[in-house]
């Protein structure tokens, strides 16, 4: 191996994560979930998740080194990388802390990487083999999609980046899990959302809907998409909410339980339209070379073949994160991301003076 081994940490919300890497190739990826923990209060608790990181970073670390060493030919970690943000504060001081005392007690720099950026670097990580073998065109463009983020990027080149819009509200995965919420169902609500639609509405008549209900008829529901105005390139998903309860509440017990999946359709097609139309007026504005997307959302398959049919309008590549462990939060793609600043000698010059940085922009 020629390239530096990368011991990886990650605990930026939910998900106690370890990975080792070395370049692009990740040699072991460790995510322990707090999905369980979390599902009846409906959302993360803050206090609940910084104590189970607390009770779970060691063993995933261990967890992940012990699966990597096969692969380490007696070669030892060269650096530790931990996100330090964005994210939930009492949950990155975990991860922050202990890569400090790893990176102390071994001697070995630290590497501090941006969560967000690691969501771009998630479509470029690799297997052991060195599979798949991507390469950006620059300039990129990146769409990252999760709970608490919701983000067009312009990646000019490894490290430079210009962000395009963001959410001025809501994200698009909490927008999904407040849906849920609004219709009664479990947490998280991407996933239940994604799994309604998919009854309403068979794969073979998948498409961004036209907003005009006298043409459209294969969406039950429609809401009136925000932000129209063309080259603002910024999302709000906090009026599409206010939109669905007010059409939730206005049904009786027995149609909300007729509607459920129509339901369910109409809001993830007004969430994903303003996903795939941003994206698209980005494309015309800035003329990409490659299209980058990445984060939690992107786990549903409709939304993966909006943007497979947006790539293919404009010719243009489209990479996801290859693997289903490279797509919610993780330690791999931080160790991916940590794999280029390690090569620009970006290490942190004073440990006692990083902190978290719950709401760092790229």
């Amino acid at each position: 191996m020629t390239e530096p081994i990368i011991l990886a940490i990650d605990t930026s919300c939910d998900e106690t994560s370890a990975a080792v890497t070395t370049g692009r190739q990740v040699l072991s990826n460790v995510i322990s979930s707090q999905i369980n923990l979390h599902k009846k209060y409906g959302g993360v608790y803050p206090a609940l998740a910084k104590r189970a990181h607390l009770e779970r970073i060691d063993h995933v670390i261990a967890e992940a080194l012990k699966r990597a060493r096969a692969n380490l030919n007696h070669q030892e970690p060269a650096a530790v990388a931990v996100t330090y943000g964005p994210g939930l504060a009492i949950a990155l001081e975990v991860g922050l802390a202990k890569a400090k005392e790893l990176s102390a007690n071994y001697r070995l720099p630290l590497i501090a990487v941006n969560h967000m950026e690691g969501h771009i670097y998630s479509c470029l990580a690799q297997n052991r083999s060195g599979r798949p073998q991507r390469e950006v065109i620059f300039p990129a463009l990146c769409l990252l999609v999760s709970g608490g983020h919701t983000e067009l990027v312009l990646m000019k080149d490894h490290g430079r980046y210009q962000v395009l819009g963001e959410t001025l509200d809501d994200a698009v995965g909490e927008a999904l899990d407040k849906a849920a919420r609004i219709l009664r169902l479990g947490y998280p609500g991407g996933p239940i959302i994604e799994r309604l639609t998919e009854q309403a509405l068979p794969s073979s008549k998948f498409k961004v809907q036209s907003f005009d209900k006298a043409q459209d008829k294969s969406v039950k529901f429609l809401l009136t998409p925000p932000l129209r105005e063309r080259g603002n390139l910024n999302f709000s998903y906090s009026g599409l909410k206010t939109q669905f309860l007010y059409l939730v509440q206005k049904m009786s017990e027995t149609e909300l339980g007729q509607n459920l999946a129509d339901l369910a359709a109409a809001f993830q097609e007004a969430a994903f339209e303003q996903l795939i139309r941003k994206t698209s007026d980005a494309i015309e504005i800035h003329q990409p070379k490659t299209l980058l997307c990445g984060g939690g959302v992107i786990a549903n398959r409709y939304l993966r073949t909006l943007l497979r049919r947006l790539a293919k309008e404009n010719q243009l590549p489209v990479f996801f994160p290859p693997a289903k462990n490279l797509i919610g939060d993780n330690a791999a793609m931080i160790g991916v991301a940590a794999g280029y600043k390690f090569q620009r000698k970006e290490f942190v010059e004073n440990l006692e003076t990083l902190d978290r940085e719950p709401r760092l922009s790229l």
